[in-house]
């Protein structure tokens, strides 16, 4: 729409400016003055024209479960935000599953009239750019994919955060527990174990518990971690079931990589104090709750939608970062150790001024030696080159180098026991 009105205008313009050239005598000063006139007016309606693009972009979400996720509310909060701020209209489809389904519901709503589709799960991304294919007219975004910088379609994009830097932030929120924990005589040194629910084995849920931990021992260095998959992103009575037998195995605390209350609530029930996932489970958890990390998406939105109406290109990769304001916190729960805001403070801005790496190399070991070198897989196109060399300056440099938006640390270092990994 804007890009129609733009070329007209600038078609008025010029014939305005060839007509002036045509006169004689004193018509070139007129004819300088007219351009000026001109111009001022092509910017103010040139603006104009921006906002009324925005107005009447139409915007649709896919999400793989309703809002009883915290994973997907997360992202339909920030997509109702983003667009309500821009005044671009909204349409979602909920329980999508990650199959055909999702390629049907990406073409209803481009059918449907919306310039940008989205969807927010790993699964959905092969139908996704299948429909990316068939409607290059459509702008198309997906969350913690991996085929963006290898598939070189013009209108299908990958991103996500370094949520791992919010992860370590909400370790350390779990280790100072762990050290109060100690301190009161409640465990020993060698009983600080921390428990995990995670879904799959992936490199995101790797990348996430590892970080999580990594942040726990900088302040509790005899911090240990037992994780259990549960072979789903939302199956309440799986996380349950996971959360309650890392509890027997002897977890003091539990967090999570997985979709619903099923580990918060165990905790609670247990007394075990507990760090949540994409939003703050204070409310139903009085007494246990810590703090949750979560990717804000609307920044992410927002740039799409704007870069749509301005006709300027959406990155292939695209990767949030806490500076971006893409990765939060959760306010803190009111059975936090003492210290623990202005500690999490201080590794904040150490973050953010590149001081503190969270995968830095010389905190944690692999089979007890230094991790020097780590070629990464960071594509799944056998056409592409795969190997990444990850380790520099004294860190594995996680998606830090534009080369895809979702993370691929995939280590498994040690003090991290993982109880099954059949997902």
């Amino acid at each position: 729409m804007k890009k129609k009105l733009l070329l007209l205008i600038a078609a008025t313009i010029v014939g305005a400016s060839l007509a002036g050239c045509g006169t004689s005598g004193g018509s070139t000063e007129a004819g300088t003055e007219a351009n000026s006139e001109a111009e001022a007016v092509t910017e103010a309606e040139a603006e104009e024209a921006e906002g009324t693009a925005l107005s009447e972009l139409k915007a649709g979400f896919i999400f793989l479960h309703d809002e009883n996720s915290t994973y997907d509310l997360n992202f339909m909060n920030a997509a109702k935000e983003a667009c309500e701020k821009l005044g671009v209209e909204m349409v979602s489809k909920t329980n999508i599953p990650e199959g055909q389904e999702a390629y049907e519901a990406a073409c209803e709503l481009a059918d449907a009239g919306c310039d940008f589709v989205f969807a927010d799960s790993f699964g959905h991304e092969d139908y996704i750019i299948e429909a990316a294919k068939e409607y290059p007219e459509v702008q198309f975004g997906h969350a913690t994919g991996t085929k963006a910088h290898t598939e070189g379609l013009d209108n299908f994009h990958n991103a996500f955060a370094s949520i791992y830097d919010g992860r370590y932030l909400a370790g350390i929120v779990a280790g100072l527990k762990l050290n109060e924990m100690i301190a009161n005589g409640d465990i020993t040194e060698d009983e600080a174990k921390i428990g995990y629910v995670g879904a799959y084995t992936y490199a995101e849920v790797i990348s996430g518990y590892t970080s999580f931990f990594l942040g726990a021992r900088s302040v509790c260095p005899s911090a240990t971690m037992e994780v259990t998959f549960t072979g789903s992103w939302y199956d309440e009575t799986a996380e349950k079931e996971g959360a309650n037998k890392l509890i027997e195995n002897g977890c003091v605390i539990i967090s999570q990589h997985a979709d619903s209350m099923g580990a918060p609530t165990a905790c609670e029930t247990a007394g075990v104090p507990n760090v949540s996932y994409n939003g703050s489970t204070q409310e139903a958890c009085p007494n246990t709750f810590l703090v949750s990390s979560r990717v804000n998406w609307e920044p992410y939105f927002e740039l799409c939608l704007n870069s749509i109406a301005e006709g300027k290109e959406i990155p292939a990769d695209w990767c949030g970062s806490l500076e971006t304001g893409s990765v939060e916190l959760s306010e803190l729960g009111s059975c936090v150790a003492e210290g623990t805001a202005e500690s999490i403070e201080e590794a904040k801005e150490a973050i953010i001024a590149g001081e503190l790496h969270v995968f830095d190399i010389s905190t944690f070991t692999v089979d007890g030696a230094e991790l020097t070198s780590y070629m990464a897989d960071v594509d799944t196109d056998a056409d592409y080159t795969p190997d990444h060399e990850a380790v520099k300056d004294g860190y594995f440099d996680e998606s830090a180098d534009g080369l895809r938006s979702a993370p691929y640390f995939d280590v498994q270092i040690d003090g991290i026991n993982l109880l099954d990994t059949a997902f």
